[in-house]
């Protein structure tokens, strides 16, 4: 299927209580996609399924953010991070998506699991959008997609040096640093 990447700038807002969930297989091709996940993304199931998830991916998201998504589930682990989709007709919608192994009883990973709900907008505005640009300028501050990554991998990694944090940890303290007039 071909992805348009065409972006109209208009973004979409789910329900508080709404939670999208899909189920991927361990390449990333969606098996699963609840109604809440097809209302807002403007598929419908026939077109998603088998379909990388990345379908939905819109540009503006940084490719450091999905290098060390997949890092962190493939080792078996879980992630918390802001993410922003792309609709079927170009808007998009934010995401706090918690991203999982699913295990097999044979006790291997044998996919994944996305739950996404409502992000805080403030945590949005003040923390999130700003360092993906920085990541984004760094992603593109280079001649060549491979540096570029190294590039934005190396932004994100200062910053948690800095703060003295992981990834996990600095994302889940957000909303604690932003109560705490944390700039």
């Amino acid at each position: 299927m071909s992805v348009e990447q065409s972006v109209t700038g208009v973004e979409r807002f789910f329900g508080e209580d709404d939670i999208i969930v899909s189920k991927t297989d361990l390449s990333g091709r969606l098996t699963y996609a609840n109604k809440i996940f097809l209302d807002i993304s403007g598929y419908t199931e026939k077109e998603v399924l088998g379909q990388q998830h990345s379908l939905i991916r819109h540009p503006y998201m940084p490719r450091t953010i999905f290098k060390l998504l997949w890092e962190t589930i493939e080792s078996g682990n879980e992630i918390f991070a802001y993410v922003n989709n792309r609709c079927k007709n170009g808007d998009h919608y934010w995401v706090y998506a918690h991203v999982t192994p699913s295990w097999g009883r044979d006790g291997k990973v044998n996919g994944y699991h996305s739950n996404r709900r409502v992000p805080d907008h403030e945590i949005l505005k003040q923390y999130v959008i700003p360092l993906y640009d920085k990541i984004r300028a760094a992603e593109k501050s280079v001649a060549n997609r491979k540096d570029g990554l190294k590039a934005g991998v190396e932004v994100v990694e200062s910053l948690l040096a800095e703060r003295g944090k992981k990834y996990d940890e600095f994302i889940a303290t957000l909303g604690q640093k932003q109560r705490r007039g944390f700039r």
